[in-house]
């Protein structure tokens, strides 16, 4: 009888500690490799920027305080090895919590679907723990094998999947936010490079993403060279976060970027008051330019980029524009029927001819816009003519 009771209980260690191991892998590298950014934010966000999120200390911490949860639970229920990694649940659920926050317009924090969908988590725990208390007389205690690749191991690695899809699919994958969420994190160590890698492929963005994007290319002077490579949504009115703007910033201070252009507006303004306030009183930084001639080209306003761009590049053949500066000019020279000298430059006015002819070649408005997509994303004629 002894050693019936030694082998069970050899069982149960090893169930838990697969379990263990289970949970520990799972919530360390979703917390550190997938959520960090979001959490970030978040804690960002509900601290009032009063404390920081840090991507180890946090993943390690909050994973410890969901495993000491989990003995608590594990205490109370005192479930049978078969059924152990049910104990797991609250703490799965937690997870899922605060890999979710919810912020209104306002950034204020709402359960949103939690507000239903934790009752009826719970409500469903419940009925499977009493399910398997009732189950636990059916259980043959002599029958044990302690090995890992026991039954019982895998039934209860097979309950802590069925959890890890849970907290997978009911988080926040909303692709956008996560993008913003990393990209703020970079721009705030000053990683430009990544800041813009992140989401650079996507065709999905909002007008806060432009202009974290605007911001970081700003800062390496790539801003003219390279804006238009990228989806992007918003007009000129957003590539700050001031008055009439659709964009707003999560975790990098406004004072970074008002910095880097010149200066704080004291009183709410629009972008292009601001922008002329700074160049008015003298503040205004070099990368104050492109901030006007890529606001232009947002705009669409080719006329006002093509009067700006004197007073802040040289315009000759032995100066090279940025490379959206030159698709602009050539656009515009060509709109205004000089194409003499529009055809100087030769490469960039025959990649303007082409995207422009695709509408004789291809009645079908969405096969054109296909076309144009596969062979012209990146130029400023695209996001001219399609956007």
């Amino acid at each position: 009888m002894r050693r019936d009771y030694s082998n069970h209980k050899n069982g149960t260690t090893t169930v838990k500690v697969a379990c263990a191991v289970c949970f520990w892998l799972f919530s360390f590298v979703w917390l550190y490799a997938f959520q960090a950014d979001v959490l970030a934010v978040s804690q960002h966000i509900l601290s009032d920027g009063a404390t920081h999120y840090n991507r180890s200390l946090g993943a390690i911490f909050i994973t410890l305080a969901l495993y000491l949860l989990q003995l608590v639970v594990s205490l109370i229920l005192r479930q049978s090895k078969r059924s152990y990694a049910l104990t797991y649940l609250p703490s799965m659920l937690f997870l899922a919590l605060i890999s979710d926050f919810n912020f209104d317009d306002h950034l204020d924090y709402s359960l949103g679907d939690w507000k239903w969908l934790i009752p009826l988590v719970l409500l469903l725990w419940g009925a499977c723990v009493w399910l398997s208390k009732q189950l636990l007389t059916f259980e043959n205690q002599n029958n044990v094998n302690n090995a890992y690749f026991s039954r019982d191991v895998w039934q209860n690695v097979l309950i802590l999947l069925v959890m890890v899809l849970f907290v997978t699919f009911s988080t926040n994958t909303n692709a956008v936010f996560h993008f913003q969420a990393h990209a703020e994190t970079s721009l705030l160590h000053g990683d430009d490079d990544e800041a813009l890698h992140v989401g650079a492929k996507s065709l999905e963005t909002n007008a806060s993403l432009t202009m974290l994007r605007a911001f970081a290319l700003s800062r390496k002077g790539e801003m003219g060279e390279h804006l238009f490579e990228y989806a992007l949504e918003g007009k000129s009115t957003d590539l700050l976060p001031l008055k009439d703007s659709q964009s707003r910033l999560l975790l990098l201070p406004a004072d970074s970027i008002y910095k880097h252009l010149g200066g704080r507006p004291k009183r709410p303004i629009d972008v292009w008051q601001y922008l002329n306030a700074v160049e008015r009183d003298s503040f205004a930084t070099r990368a104050v330019a492109d901030y006007v001639l890529c606001g232009f080209l947002m705009d669409k306003n080719l006329k006002a980029f093509a009067h700006a761009l004197p007073r802040y590049y040289e315009i000759s053949d032995s100066v090279s524009l940025p490379r959206h500066y030159q698709e602009a000019m050539v656009m515009y020279r060509s709109i205004q029927g000089d194409t003499v000298i529009a055809r100087q430059d030769s490469l960039v006015y025959d990649q303007w001819v082409a995207i422009r002819d695709l509408k004789k070649q291809i009645p079908d408005k969405s096969a054109r816009r296909l076309r144009a997509l596969e062979r012209h994303r990146g130029s400023y004629f695209y996001y001219y003519l399609y956007k």
